[in-house]
């Protein structure tokens, strides 16, 4: 008669490594040729002016310059300007928010 209970292997245990994902330079900051900008799955992000896209979509600097996002229609993108004053132009930027309107209560 065994003295200890029979003892079934865990099928736990497994995970997989994390991939990345993200926006590693963000607007208005200064990037050499080559930097990574983007690593994503799929264009959330399509590249520019002077930015080009990997195998993976991942987006990158082609030149030194300085990061800028914005719109063109539906499409999110990022481009590398030269000099800090095209940052300063309202590069797609969403409009401030009007205050909600107010409603009055009716008796």
């Amino acid at each position: 008669m065994a003295h200890k209970k029979g003892v079934g292997s865990s099928r736990n245990g497994r995970d997989s490594n994390s991939q990345r994902l993200g926006i590693k330079r963000f607007g208005g900051q200064f990037v050499s040729g080559g930097s990574i900008l983007v690593r994503q799955r799929g264009t959330r992000f399509k590249p520019g002016l002077n930015v080009g896209r990997g195998s993976d979509d991942t987006l990158f600097a082609k030149i030194d310059g300085y990061v800028l996002f914005h719109r063109r229609g539906d499409n999110r993108l990022i481009s590398i300007t030269t000099s800090e004053l095209s940052l300063a132009s309202d590069g797609g930027a969403p409009a401030p928010r009007r205050p909600a309107a107010r409603t009055t209560a009716q008796a």
